[in-house]
């Protein structure tokens, strides 16, 4: 039997890779070649001022072929979601490769001419929805004044104080919506995500719930983290967003500016790619002894996680999934966090534990402290599935798409 021939689209994909999305789409990807009967090819882009617009390069690592298409420094705002140029290559690429089916995990930029690609060869589409791009030109449901918007189900002619273009925003989300119905199915991180998409207009009937994993710890892990904590007795948080109020950077250094005592440490991950989110500026006046972590590929996930006890995940908009909170439950580290919408359907945070959006940071402030009055403790690990799970996970959906089309040819 031949493998099935999974072509992958992705904003990005390795040997350029950046963002959770990306790390899904490779991580799935890998996991379906290790479960052999699959074979991958990706689609992706680049900018590379020293190529022509929108040629295609080829590139390949890891056991799988990635054709980049160079993207122009300037674009239209049309061309963001619906690019004429990109979709003719895409084309292309289908007709020539042949897929069996095609993947669309994040596609802004690229663009939905790839669903119509593939229909006009007859090539199934599953879409991953990773975020809120679909629904909302802003990619994540914050508005101008940097505050999760709130609206469900979203309602386009609610956005007119939003958005630059109000005609050209409700183009797209009509255009959006539209084009979302011939996926095959829509996969979604979480069943919030999910109703929220569909009340909303989007994909109707056509999702399903297809949770994200996450790199487990490796066989050293928990050794390496006994030893930190035998060396250093200190209960140690840490913080892996940037310094913005979305990411609910003001309310943890309020309540650290507020806490009456020093024994414990901070440590804040810079993700950024030029290291330029965190300066000591950002830690000045913080109770305890703070200091800034390079950011980390997934290789190195775990000398992060086992120099922290408790991870703040105090994000101040509706995520559609938490996938630090599940690497830190994955190595036995609490969390303390938000009821951010997604973020929350693991069930590890007990329903009272939750922090409402925008609360005061004497909220933040008790539990806070309430985590070291109770340390040391042992937090067992928590079940959480791994990319190799989610990536059989996805072979199902795959044969019950394809097993579908098979019935109705």
């Amino acid at each position: 039997m031949n493998p099935r021939h999974i072509l992958v689209v992705n904003v990005l994909f390795a040997p350029f890779s950046y963002g959770g999305a990306t790390v899904v789409a490779e991580q799935v990807a890998q996991g379906l070649l290790q479960l052999g009967g699959y074979r991958i090819t990706a689609v992706s882009l680049c900018a590379r001022a020293d190529l022509a617009p929108y040629v295609v390069i080829k590139s390949q690592k890891n056991g799988i072929v990635n054709y980049l298409i160079n993207m122009p420094a300037t674009r239209s705002y049309g061309e963001m979601y619906n690019n004429p140029e990109v979709t003719a290559r895409l084309a292309e690429l289908i007709n020539a490769l042949e897929p069996d089916l095609v993947h669309a995990h994040c596609i802004q930029e690229i663009g939905t001419g790839v669903i119509a690609a593939a229909e006009g060869s007859g090539v199934p589409v599953i879409l991953s929805v990773h975020d809120f791009w679909w629904l909302c030109e802003r990619q994540f449901m914050i508005g101008i004044d940097d505050k999760y918007c709130g609206q469900n189900p979203v309602r386009i002619d609610q956005c007119k104080g939003c958005v630059s273009n109000f005609w050209a925003a409700k183009m797209r989300f009509n255009h959006l919506n539209a084009i979302s119905r011939s996926a095959a199915m829509v996969t979604y991180p979480s069943r919030f995500a999910m109703e929220l998409s569909e009340a909303s207009g989007f994909a109707p009937g056509l999702g399903v719930v297809w949770e994200n994993g996450v790199l487990l710890p490796d066989a050293s892990f928990f050794a390496k983290q006994t030893r930190r904590r035998e060396v250093d007795r200190r209960l140690t948080f840490g913080f892996v967003g940037g310094p913005a109020q979305i990411k609910g950077w003001p309310q943890i250094r309020d309540a650290f500016q507020k806490l009456e005592r020093q024994d414990f440490r901070g440590l804040v991950v810079d993700g950024s790619l030029d290291q330029s989110w965190w300066t000591q500026k950002n830690l000045a006046g913080l109770s305890g002894e703070w200091s800034i972590h390079p950011r980390f590929d997934q290789e190195a996930m775990d000398d992060f996680y086992a120099e922290i006890d408790v991870l703040l995940f105090m994000s101040q908009w509706k995520e559609t999934f938490g996938l630090a909170i599940r690497e830190a439950l994955a190595r036995g580290i609490a969390v303390i966090q938000t009821d951010s919408g997604g973020t929350v359907e693991h069930g590890a945070t007990p329903a009272d534990q939750l922090i409402p959006i925008a609360a005061p940071p004497e909220t933040l402030l008790r539990q806070i402290e309430a985590h070291l009055e109770q340390h040391p403790q042992q937090i067992e690990p928590y079940p959480v599935a791994s990319f190799a799970s989610q990536a059989r996970s996805f072979a199902k959906l795959v044969e019950r798409v394809l097993t579908q089309l098979d019935r109705a040819a």
